[in-house]
Parts: structure tokens; C-alpha cells; sequence
């Protein structure tokens, strides 16, 4: 069937067929017979490389349990140049890595004034990252599908506005594909 719409789409547009997916918009993409893999690891390699953090010893979380990320931080500032295109190229990295996502919004709202301990925070996802690189999103084509999901909140936790903060994680019991060379 894949085959025959293929040809439909050919005769009515004006375009080609490359083969199985392999990148797409920054993804790369591992697709077995089990499912679909969705991960970053060139980009994750690229950024660490152009920020210099490939030697640095890596971080086993992106965030401390108990950060202080507030802007009353106390600190010299930092390059605002710098600290923006770390933050831009996390945010990138947010399309796959979820786990990175509350820690890099954090940080992005200090992209006005960032100070040494925001920068400290960046570099410490920076580093997590650096231990985590081939991690991404798992979409199991199977029907053994079985979610288990988290929730953890607290009143009044951000340091900015003390508003609520929570985070969801939303797990399955798949395991993830491995990527094969063709």
C-alpha cells in the first residue's frame, strides 16, 4: 500500500523518494519492525562540542533537587550573548529531550539578566547532557502498549513569582529500538 500511494503522489506532484527516514528537521529517526525512535545524539554532541563542554565530568541530573534559581541570585553577570545561544540551542534539543525541558525553561527566563549562578545551572545541563546523549522519545508500534504516568507539584516553589510548579512524566513499558546500520 505504501508502495502504490507512493506512485499516486508521484504522479500528482513533483517529487521524490529518498528511502526510509532517517532525519528530519534536526531528529534523527530509528525505525524497526517494534516501533519508532525519535533522538538528537548529533545535535546533543554538536552543542557540547561548540560550547567546549565535551571534556568536562558529566552531571547525573540536569537540575539540583533544592536549585535556587530565582532572579535574585547573587552574581557578576555573564555574557548575554553566550547565555542566549546555550539557552536557544537547549530549547532545540527540548523536541526529543523532555527530561531537559523544566530546567531550560527556568534558565530561559533569566536571558535578560543572567548572572554566574544561571550560568553555572546551564553548564550543569550542559554536563547532564553529556551522559545522556542517546536518549529520546520511544513510540512503540505494538498493541502491548501500558503507560504509567507521574505527577509531582508544589505550592508556591517558584522562586520567581511563587506560583505553583509541577511535572508530569508520562512513561511506557516498550523498550527502546536500536539503531541499525544499512
Amino acid at each position: 500500500m505504501v508502495d502504490d500511494f507512493e506512485k499516486v503522489m508521484q504522479r500528482k506532484f513533483k517529487m521524490s523518494s529518498m528511502g526510509t527516514i532517517k532525519f528530519f528537521l534536526g531528529l534523527q529517526v530509528a525505525q524497526t519492525n517494534k516501533g519508532i525512535f525519535l533522538y538528537q545524539t548529533k545535535s546533543v554532541v554538536d552543542i557540547l562540542k561548540h560550547f567546549q563542554m565535551e571534556t568536562e565530568r558529566p552531571a547525573k541530573t540536569p537540575l539540583s533537587v533544592n536549585h535556587v534559581i530565582s532572579p535574585y541570585c547573587e552574581g557578576s553577570k555573564v555574557d548575554q550573548t553566550l547565555y542566549r545561544a546555550i539557552i536557544g540551542s537547549l530549547m532545540y534539543l527540548t523536541a526529543s529531550r523532555l527530561d531537559i525541558m523544566l530546567a531550560v525553561c527556568l534558565c530561559a527566563h533569566y536571558q535578560a539578566n543572567p548572572n554566574v549562578h544561571h550560568m553555572l545551572v546551564v553548564t550543569m545541563i550542559l554536563r547532564y547532557l553529556k551522559d545522556t546523549q542517546s536518549l529520546g522519545l520511544w513510540y512503540p508500534c505494538d498493541d502491548g502498549f501500558e503507560l504509567t504516568a507521574y505527577s509531582d507539584s508544589d505550592y508556591g516553589g517558584c522562586k520567581k513569582d511563587f506560583k505553583s510548579t509541577s511535572g508530569e512524566v508520562v512513561l511506557n513499558k516498550g523498550e527502546p529500538a536500536k539503531e541499525t546500520e544499512e
